[in-house]
Formats: C-alpha cells, structure tokens, sequence
C-alpha cells in the first residue's frame, strides 16, 4: 500500500437506510486535501495500488469487480475511467457504455444487457452508465415506456409502481451479482449546476474541444431538478448493506479521481486475495526447470 493520504470513505457512503439528500452532500467538497498537487500525488498512489491489487485479483481469480458510473452531462465519468485504470493491465478491464436500448432489446428485460456484461472472476467490468438509466432517463421522460417490455403485472400500473418495481428488481439483481462474489462499487459522481455550465462552455471554447458538446447536452440540462430528484431517489432506493453507493464530489475533478481511485483500490485490498498456491507436484516441476535454466546460464 503506498498511499499516505488514505480517505475516511464514510462521508461519501449513501448510508443504507438513511435518507438520503443530495442538498446534504458538498460538489466541492475536497476531503482536507490543500491542493491539486496533493490531490494528484494520491491519485498516482492509488493508481499503483489498483495495479497491483488487480494483478492479484487476476491470478486468484476468487472475485470478479463491477464498476457502475451514473452522473449528470459533464460530470467527468470518462476522464475519470481513464485516469484511474491508467495503471491496470488492460487485457483484465472490459468498459461498456449502456446507450438507448435497441428495438430488439426493448422486448427483454432491461437486466438483460447488464446480465451479458458481467465480470468472470479475475476481471474488472466498468459501465459508463448502466441499466440505473431505466430509472434515471426513462423517469425523466417515461413516454420510452411506450415502447419498452414490461411485465404483465405492470402493464396499466402507475409510474409510480414501475420504478418501484425497478428499484427491487435492481437490488435483486445486484444481490444475486454478489451471491456469485462479485464486488459491485457505485459511484455517482455529483456535479453542481454551475460547474457544468462552466464545462459545457469550456467545451464549446476550447479549439478541438467542441466535439465533445452535443445539443443534447443542452436539452437535458433543462431537466436538471427532475434528474436531481431521480437520483435521490435511485440512492435511497437502491443504496443497500451488499452493494452501496458512493457520492462522489465532481466540482473538482481532480479530486474526484483521488477519491474513486482510493476507494476502489481500498476495496479490492479488503477482499484479501490470496495468490493461487501450486501444488507440491508442480513446485519440482519448475524446480527442475529453474535448475536446467540456470545451468545454461552458466554454459
């Protein structure tokens, strides 16, 4: 473990249980760091830490790990991905970025994509959002209901009703993800208006930078406390013991990635990996071959 600047991760837990506010929880918060030097010391720390933590998850092959990003336009889900894997094997990460269903796989259950993107023990699977978007977009604008699957229980039921479902349906399904020993680690990374506003100009401003602007980006933010409220609500729904949420301060991004890094690298470390043992046939087995490789050394 090299990092010095290990974090308390209890303020940035969405308390299973508790009601949860968003208001409650500070964008800028920056956890005591003093500066973004400091910050990307810790990031490089935790970076060197997950390298290693996932070369042993790899060679155990006793967990697989799921990475789940939700956050509002501009919120950094990207550039942290990219920043915190920096350092891991690449041949052991699969990222997965959950757009617009299909017509095909609207006539599934929206679990149905995630289900076939799940980890094998030994890797790592990231979603740059996920199947939380059924309770997240499709809330905001549910006429997508008109044209999605939905049980039979649920047709003529009340919004109200279908998120309720998704919600238990959701923590089904993480808890059964769980039951398989898969370590599930949510992060919604939480942007404040203003500092997506800034994003969006500074996207916009910035030569070979306005690529990354979509319309679309602009047409959502309209919607910005109806999203706000689903987030609240998909954090005090689906917050629980097995798979918490984190609230990940976006304002800064540069902490933001400290603070992801730290947590999943703490995370895997507290699995306990254990190397996988070779046993007493295979150890003469390569005794004898380090004996011939060092003779021709010698030769």
């Amino acid at each position: 473990m090299n990092n010095q600047h290990r974090l308390d991760h209890t303020p940035f837990i969405a308390t299973p249980g508790k009601k949860i506010r968003l208001a409650d929880y500070d964008p800028g918060y920056m956890a005591g760091f003093k500066s973004k030097k400091e910050g990307k010391k810790a990031l490089k720390d935790d970076v060197q830490d997950l390298a290693a933590a996932q070369e042993l998850l790899w060679a155990s092959k006793q967990y697989a790990v799921l990475i789940i990003f939700q956050a509002m336009d501009a919120a950094g889900k990207d550039g942290t991905i990219k920043h915190v894997m920096s350092g891991v094997n690449p041949q052991g990460v699969d990222v997965y970025s959950f757009k617009a269903p299909t017509e095909e796989e609207k006539r599934y259950s929206f679990l149905m994509r995630p289900m076939r993107k799940l980890p094998a023990h030994g890797r790592i699977a990231i979603f740059n959002r996920s199947y939380y978007e059924e309770v997240l977009v499709v809330r905001v604008h549910p006429g997508f209901l008109a044209s999605q699957w939905l049980p039979r229980r649920l047709r003529g039921a009340s919004l109200e009703e279908i998120w309720q479902a998704r919600y238990a349906s959701i923590n089904a399904f993480e808890q059964m993800v769980a039951n398989q020993d898969t370590l599930t680690l949510k992060f919604f990374l939480h942007v404040s208006k203003e500092e997506q506003l800034r994003r969006f100009l500074a996207r916009l401003e910035t030569p070979g930078k306005e690529w990354k602007f979509s319309p679309g980006d602009y047409e959502e933010r309209q919607y910005w406390d109806e999203y706000q409220q689903a987030f609240e609500d998909m954090l005090n729904a689906t917050s629980t013991e097995a798979t918490p949420w984190y609230v990940i301060p976006a304002d800064h991004k540069w902490f933001m990635r400290a603070c992801v890094a730290d947590i999943i690298a703490s995370r895997i470390q507290e699995l306990d990996l254990q190397p996988p043992i070779v046993p007493p046939e295979r150890m003469k087995e390569l005794e004898a071959m380090r004996v011939k490789l060092k003779k021709e050394v010698g030769d």
